[in-house]
């Protein structure tokens, strides 16, 4: 199973004082020598940590896979089809969200994402889209023309939180989630199987199958028992963990597990 390793959040420290320091490019060199297998970055619309010009410099300086995540805007994608990134992974946003919420509409915007899906492949561009585990997005995914979809974990990781954490006692606590012990475990369970469920069936429509979102040091176990998932990827994580112990140990860390 891959790692790529989303350095967004490296800009967004650099954000918060509206300076150059921490370069995101830094940490494509640190990633290499720490054994991931790709950068992944997200360029929003609304710039809030990565700018253009981190995305031109990381795909022309990098010598791991660019995964560049973004919406369907048309600026965008022109845009990141003029610099040839590895892939492009399509993912909802909304400009309220503090992270990405749920998993791409793929049949609201079908024709669309199959436009985009077409360009990418006359440059060379694989294309992935961030879904949920729904059995029609699925489908709808390998109509377009998708070379890999991303299942999107982040049910799974705040079930996970509540459950074995102490997230519920404090004041990040998800309240929609505030339930008792026994309901919780079982759609922890069902999170899991969904999950399941949702790669055997990308798998078996030729699609090749990632997951991220929420994931850590402490829930993998389950993520890494799927067959079917070749690739994860994980960023704030890693990132909250290298202000201890560094970059290069955080990802050592994650890479081994992995293993």
């Amino acid at each position: 199973m891959l790692l790529g390793v989303n350095i967004d959040h490296i800009a967004t420290l650099r954000e918060a004082r509206a300076i150059n320091d921490p370069d995101p490019l830094e940490a494509v060199f640190i990633a290499k020598r720490a054994g991931a297998d790709q950068i992944t970055l997200h360029l929003r619309e609304d710039r809030r940590h990565m700018h253009d010009s981190d995305v031109e410099r990381i795909i022309q300086s990098s010598f791991l896979p660019i995964n560049v995540e973004s919406s369907i805007n048309p600026q965008i994608i022109e845009f990141l089809l003029k610099l040839r990134p590895h892939r492009i992974t399509l993912v909802p946003e909304n400009r309220q969200e503090i992270t990405t919420e749920g998993g791409l509409d793929v049949l609201g915007n079908f024709t669309r994402i199959q436009e985009i899906t077409k360009e990418c492949k006359k440059i060379g561009t694989e294309v992935s889209l961030f879904i949920d585990t729904n059995l029609e997005t699925l489908c709808s995914t390998k109509e377009v023309g998708a070379d890999m979809v991303e299942l999107h974990t982040g049910t799974y990781a705040n079930l996970h939180l509540m459950l074995f954490s102490n997230l519920s006692r404090t004041q990040h606590s998800i309240k929609e989630l505030e339930l008792p012990k026994e309901e919780l475990k079982e759609l922890y369970l069902n999170s899991i199987k969904d999950l399941q469920n949702a790669s055997k069936e990308a798998k078996w429509l030729g699609l090749e199958v990632a997951a991220g979102h929420g994931l850590n040091y402490h829930n993998l176990t389950p993520i890494l028992q799927i067959q079917e998932i070749i690739e994860l990827n994980i960023g704030q994580s890693i990132i909250a963990k290298s202000i201890f112990t560094g970059l290069e140990n955080a990802i050592k860390e994650m890479v081994e597990l992995i293993k």
